[in-house]
């Protein structure tokens, strides 16, 4: 004997389109306002970046490298900026300058407002159990949902262009900076924090003096991340109308244009590089950072902050750091 079933489908898709164009009409001043204050901050960036002489963004960039990670990756960026069209009286390069420096504007935005957002975003989850739980399948459905699904509600939302890639890429590219954020803190050992409430600092010197210091290498690390993230989506924003290097990906994806989508490519791996070393390089610097950090010399860094600043009793101690 079989069993029969009656089928029920689910019209998630129906629910989509009708959901989607809802939000759009009684959402847009809002959408609008978010969009306003990024897409000026991109023109902005993307105009200096762009009109700034050849020579001196090379050597801007040569320089940052330097201070950041030593000769040889400020070596490595010269040759390799170079080679993409910056400043360069000895090798032969491909002519993607201003596309280079629109596809760093782009990522550069989208990075800075990740932090913005992950970053407090992080400090909450650090501090509520009950708030990361909630948080934890957003995240995990932000970084398995397919990249190319993001830029439907975007489009719609957002619209075509630049913006509409920055806001795409934040929302592919954020998750690690949350976490890791999170991660950071909670790694703190209790010991220190109790140590420091002893001292007689409030939460906010608790937070801004102690764990977030401590936990600045993690932090960073979210960063790297998500700078690498937001670098895989060039392309994929590119296929909107957002600027930069994936144009020639795309280009030679639609064409066939195997020369094109090489130019593109080899760009994106050249900047990815030298964005990777510097940012894993500004990490690495502060050693204070690091979350293997042992007890005994994170109660002896906590006990000297107070005895530097002279405090004349423990409630009024505060710690500050080197």
């Amino acid at each position: 004997m079989k069993l029969l079933l009656a089928e029920t489908i689910i019209p998630l898709n129906d629910w989509v389109d009708d959901f989607v164009p809802w939000l759009s009409r009684n959402s847009r001043d809002f959408f609008q306002a978010l969009k306003s204050p990024v897409d000026w901050f991109f023109d902005i960036l993307n105009s200096a970046l762009v009109d700034m002489p050849d020579l001196l963004g090379w050597a801007l960039l040569a320089l940052v490298a330097w201070k950041l990670a030593g000769w040889r990756v400020a070596l490595f960026t010269a040759v390799s900026m170079g080679l993409l069209g910056g400043w360069n009286p000895v090798l032969p390069h491909i002519d993607v300058w201003d596309a280079t420096m629109t596809t760093l504007a782009l990522v550069a935005t989208a990075v800075i407002l990740s932090v913005v957002i992950g970053v407090p975003v992080g400090i909450v989850a650090s501090g509520s159990n009950r708030f990361e739980s909630l948080l934890r399948p957003i995240l995990d459905a932000m970084q398995t949902t397919p990249s190319f699904v993001y830029l439907i509600p975007v489009v719609m939302l957002i619209g075509l262009g630049a913006v509409g890639g920055v806001f795409a890429t934040v929302v592919f590219a954020i998750a690690p900076m949350i976490r890791l954020t999170n991660l950071g803190i909670r790694q703190v050992d209790h010991e220190v924090v109790e140590a420091a409430h002893a001292f007689g600092a409030t939460k906010r010197q608790v937070l801004f003096d102690v764990q977030i210091p401590l936990a600045m290498r993690t932090i960073m690390a979210g960063v790297n991340q998500t700078l690498m993230l937001s670098l895989s989506m060039v392309v994929i924003a590119s296929m909107i109308g957002a600027p930069g290097l994936g144009v020639f990906v795309r280009q030679g994806i639609n064409a066939l244009d195997y020369g094109s989508g090489a130019v593109g490519g080899v760009g994106i791996v050249l900047l990815a590089i030298v964005l990777d070393r510097m940012t894993q390089s500004l990490g690495e610097a502060n050693e204070n950072a690091s979350p293997t950090l042992s007890l005994r010399k994170a109660l002896q860094w906590v006990s000297n902050l107070r005895i530097k600043l002279g405090a004349g009793s423990l409630a009024e101690a505060s710690i500050k750091p080197r």
